[in-house]
């Protein structure tokens, strides 16, 4: 049972990214035994097909499982799925191999994930991305991306509108790559589509389906398409293939913000902020839960209010007045006065 878009945000803890705008707060989990080791309780991860270095989820995920290992000893293992048949056996394979704790990376793994935690009922799961709650041996982890979109969606309409910065063009147009139609991705794209549309109506928001998340290449084509229709800042939501955004941004002289993680080491001067979601704490803080016998099943929700989502600090060449006007929206979504939607207007 899959209830991403309807559902009402529960009560979840995660602590922020290290590059995040606000304050950390405590984890979800209850803390593990400061033990010197648990070498005999075992996690797996498996990535999606955009493998450890799509610079995006996969690696938090990974940056998560070593932050895991590195506080309690655990006994870790990863295994990067190339194709989408490859999701079943190697969760299998971990299940089979008694391992503890199995992490699934991405809202593609659904299925894959439903089939083996009714198979091995002992195990538990960790998914990412994704909204499973029939099973009572797997936890989702949900991020309210729609929130941190919208806020880089406003400093993307405030940008697109000054044009003595060098890299404006003053066609005010902006534009979104996605790397395929699904919920996650999509939840990201309405919330930038929605803050550029706060702030500046007129704004022409371009759109890109990629339908991959791991060719940087179709990425770096895409995006200068989009460019030589007049984009100016550029929000990739594909994994590995907005790594080739982001070099097309760079190339073209442009702006780009990266997603999931801090990207702005890809591109210092282009990626002007990221929009952070929280996938190696949710990651480290699920292995907590389950190392000390805290695991709980069903929907665990990360937003701005709990640290599960922000923004990276942006770079010198957004104005600090325009930092100050993203950050005068955070505590209208707390409240519920801005709803950011999770629904693109358009597709």
């Amino acid at each position: 049972m899959k209830n991403w878009k309807n559902a009402i945000v529960a009560v979840a803890t995660a602590a922020s990214l290290t590059s995040m705008m606000t304050v950390a707060v405590p984890a979800f989990a209850k803390t593990a035994p400061k033990l010197a080791s648990h070498a005999n309780f075992k996690v797996g991860l498996v990535t999606d097909t955009g493998g450890l270095n799509d610079h995006s989820f996969n690696h938090l995920a990974y940056v998560g499982l070593q932050a895991a290992q590195k506080k309690y000893g655990v006994s870790v293992s990863v295994v990067q799925s190339t194709q989408s048949s490859d999701y079943v056996p190697n969760l299998s394979t971990y299940a089979q191999a008694g391992y503890n704790l199995v992490i699934a990376v991405g809202y593609l793994m659904d299925s894959a994930v439903q089939k083996v935690a009714a198979e091995y009922p002992k195990t538990k799961f960790l998914i990412i991305d994704d909204a499973i709650t029939n099973h009572k041996n797997v936890m989702s982890a949900i991020y309210q991306t729609q929130q941190c979109g919208y806020l880089v969606g406003v400093m993307a309409g405030l940008m697109n509108e000054q044009k003595h910065i060098k890299g404006i063009n003053g066609k005010n147009t902006v534009a979104m790559v996605g790397g395929q139609d699904i919920p996650p991705v999509e939840s990201y794209m309405a919330g930038f589509e929605a803050g550029v549309k706060k702030v500046d109506p007129k704004a022409t928001v371009l759109i890109d389906w990629a339908n991959s998340f791991s060719d940087p290449a179709l990425g770096k084509e895409d995006a200068l398409s989009l460019i030589s229709r007049g984009a100016d800042v550029i929000f990739p939501v594909a994994g590995a293939t907005g790594t080739g955004v982001i070099e097309a941004a760079k190339q073209k002289g442009v702006f780009a913000i990266g997603v999931d993680a801090n990207q702005n080491y890809l591109a210092p001067k282009t990626v002007m902020t990221s929009a952070l979601k929280g996938v190696d704490i949710s990651t480290e803080d699920a292995v907590a839960s389950a190392l000390s016998g805290h695991f709980k099943s069903g929907i665990q929700y990360f937003d701005l209010k709990n640290n599960g989502v922000g923004f990276a600090a942006p770079i010198k060449a957004v104005p600090v007045s325009i930092v100050k006007k993203v950050k005068s929206y955070i505590p209208l979504i707390n409240s519920g006065k801005i709803v950011p939607p999770a629904v693109l207007n358009q597709k």
